[in-house]
C-alpha cells in the first residue's frame, strides 16, 4: 500500500546536523500524518551515515556534494545547484506554489526542514525559497551579534531566518533574538533543543569505546577533562593558545587526565603536537557519536569551542569552559553552566584549576539549571508540523506559542487554502472580525482527522 502521508524534506549536511536531526527523523517516521524524506548532501558521507546507522536511518537521496577545493563558495554553489536539480526532477518543482492535493498525497514536500547554521543548511534554505517550497528552521534564533564569530555560521543562520516561515527556537533567549530582528512572534515556537534528545538517546546505547587508551581511562577512577576545538576562527593563534593552556593544566594537575579528540583537518591536528609528550594527555581520533556521548557522561568537565557540546554537557551536569570570545548560547552563561575563557592560556589554566581544586565552585556550575531542553524537542516539533498541516488544537508548548495562521501565510498560502485543507468558513469569518483564538477545526476530508489531530497535535 502506498504511503500517502505528507512529506517533509529533511536536508542534512554535516555530522552535527545529523546528530540533532536523528530525533526529528525518528519522530516523523512515527507520525500518522507526516513522513520524512531525508536528503544528505554527501559532503560528510561516511560520518553522517555512521550516525544514521545507529538509529537505523538511511538517507532517501544523496546529492554527493564535495568538490576537491572544499571552499565555502563551492559548497554554496554545489548544494544549491544539486538540490534545485533534485527537487525539479523528483517533485516537478518549478518555482510556483504546489497545490494541496499533491502535498496531501506526498508527491510534493509540505516544507523543507533545515537545521542550525551550516553553509549547506543556508544554501538548501535559499534553493528551497527560490523554488517556493516553505522553509522551516530548526535551532533558530542563536546569535553572537558579530557576523565574524563564529564564521561563517553567524551570517548563515541570520540568512536562514530571513528565508524561513517558521522558526523553531530552542530557548526563550533565542525567541527574543528573533523578535529583535522583527520576526513576528506568531511564527516562533520554543521547543527545547533536539541535541538534548539525541544525547539522551545516544548515552543509553550499549556501545564500547574503541580506543584502548580512552577505554582504560573511562574505566579508571581518574578525573577526566575532555578538550575539543575545531572552530575556523580559532585556527592558528587561537588553537595554539588552547593547546598551551591544556599543556600547562596537565603539568600542574598530573592527577587529572585530559582527553583530546583531534579534528581530522591536518592543519588543526598539527597544532595539538605540543601535547604529544605530556603523559596525562591522551590525543585520540574523533569518536563515533555514541562513544563520545558515553565518554561525556564519565567526564569531570569540558573545555570546548563546540556549540553542540555547550548544550550537551550541562544536560549531564558537566561544567563547560568555552574556548571562544563570544557564544550564541548566552543562556548557559547566564544560568552558570558555561563560562567563557577564550583562547588565553593563562585564563584557561586559572579557570580550570579553580574547578579542579574548589568543590564548591565546581558544584555551583555542575548543579546549575540546564536551560537547553528536556529531551522532548522532536516530539514538540512534529506536533507543531502536524498542527500546521491539519489544524486542530495548538500543540503543548515548551515556553511560548506560535500562530498557525501566521506561519502558513508566511509560507505563501492564502488563509482559505491552508495546507491541511480549507478552513471552516465560520472560523474564517470570526478571524476577519477579530474573534476567537488560533485553534482551527480539522477539515473533514481527512480520514479520522479528529483522532489524528488529538493524538498528534496535542492539547
Amino acid at each position: 500500500m502506498a504511503d500517502e502521508r505528507a512529506s517533509v524534506l529533511v536536508v542534512v549536511g554535516t555530522r552535527p546536523e545529523a546528530i540533532k536531526l536523528v530525533p526529528m527523523i525518528l519522530a516523523l517516521r512515527e507520525s500518522e500524518v507526516l513522513k520524512p524524506l531525508v536528503v544528505s548532501t554527501g559532503q560528510h558521507h561516511r560520518i553522517v551515515n555512521e550516525v544514521f546507522a545507529l538509529a537505523g536511518i538511511e538517507p532517501d537521496f544523496e546529492l554527493w556534494v564535495g568538490g576537491a577545493r572544499n571552499q565555502l563558495n563551492d559548497r554554496v554553489r554545489e548544494v544549491m545547484g544539486r538540490l534545485d536539480d533534485f527537487c525539479r526532477e523528483q517533485f516537478g518543482a518549478d518555482g510556483t506554489r504546489a497545490d494541496r492535493e499533491r502535498i496531501s498525497t506526498g508527491e510534493y514536500p509540505m516544507a523543507v526542514l533545515v537545521h542550525g547554521d551550516t553553509t549547506s543548511a543556508m544554501a538548501a534554505a535559499l534553493a528551497s525559497f527560490h523554488l517556493r517550497i516553505p522553509v522551516i528552521h530548526v535551532e533558530a534564533g542563536l546569535r553572537t551579534g558579530s557576523t565574524l564569530t563564529p564564521f561563517p555560521e553567524e551570517l548563515n543562520r541570520q540568512l536562514i531566518s530571513s528565508i524561513s516561515c517558521f522558526h523553531l527556537a530552542p530557548t526563550s533567549h533565542n525567541l527574543q533574538n528573533l523578535i529583535r530582528e522583527n520576526v513576528p512572534v506568531e511564527q516562533i515556537y520554543i521547543t527545547g533543543n533536539t541535541g538534548i534528545d539525541a544525547l539522551y538517546w545516544a548515552a543509553g546505547l550499549d556501545v564500547e569505546i574503541a580506543d584502548p587508551e580512552v577505554r582504560e581511562l573511562y574505566h579508571s577512577d581518574r578525573r577526566l577533562v575532555i578538550v575539543t576545538a575545531h572552530r575556523r576562527e580559532n585556527w592558528g593563534a587561537g588553537l595554539d593558545g588552547i593547546a598551551a593552556g591544556v599543556r600547562a593544566l596537565a603539568i600542574e594537575h598530573p592527577e587529572v587526565s585530559f582527553i583530546v579528540p583531534m579534528h581530522p583537518n591536518p592543519e588543526v591536528r598539527s597544532q595539538w603536537e605540543v601535547l604529544a609528550d605530556v603523559p596525562n594527555v591522551c590525543l585520540t581520533e574523533p569518536a563515533p557519536y555514541a562513544e563520545f556521548a558515553k565518554l561525556l557522561t564519565r567526564s569531570f568537565l569540558v573545555i570546548t569551542d563546540s556549540g553542540g557540546i555547550q548544550e550537551e554537557a550541562p544536560s549531564l551536569n558537566k561544567p563547560v569552559l568555552v574556548a571562544r570570545e563570544t557564544t550564541e548560547r548566552e543562556e548557559g552563561v547566564e544560568a552558570g553552566t558555561l563560562r567563557l575563557v577564550g583562547t588565553d592560556p593563562e585564563l584557561i589554566l586559572r579557570e580550570t584549576s579553580i574547578l579542579i581544586d574548589d568543590e564548591r565552585a565546581y558544584r555551583a556550575m555542575a548543579e546549575a539549571e540546564n536551560p537547553y531542553g528536556d529531551g522532548r524537542a522532536a516530539e514538540r516539533i512534529v506536533k507543531s508540523l502536524c498542527h500546521l498541516y491539519l489544524g486542530g488544537p495548538n500543540p503543548a508548548q515548551f515556553r511560548s506559542n506560535y500562530s498557525r495562521r501566521a506561519v502558513v501565510k508566511a509560507a505563501g498560502y492564502e488563509i482559505a487554502d491552508i495546507l491541511g485543507g480549507g478552513l471552516d468558513p465560520r472560523m474564517v469569518a470570526a478571524s476577519e472580525r477579530g474573534e476567537g483564538g488560533d485553534e482551527e477545526p480539522v477539515d473533514e476530508i481527512w480520514p479520522d482527522a479528529g483522532a489524528v489531530a488529538e493524538s498528534e497535535a496535542g492539547s
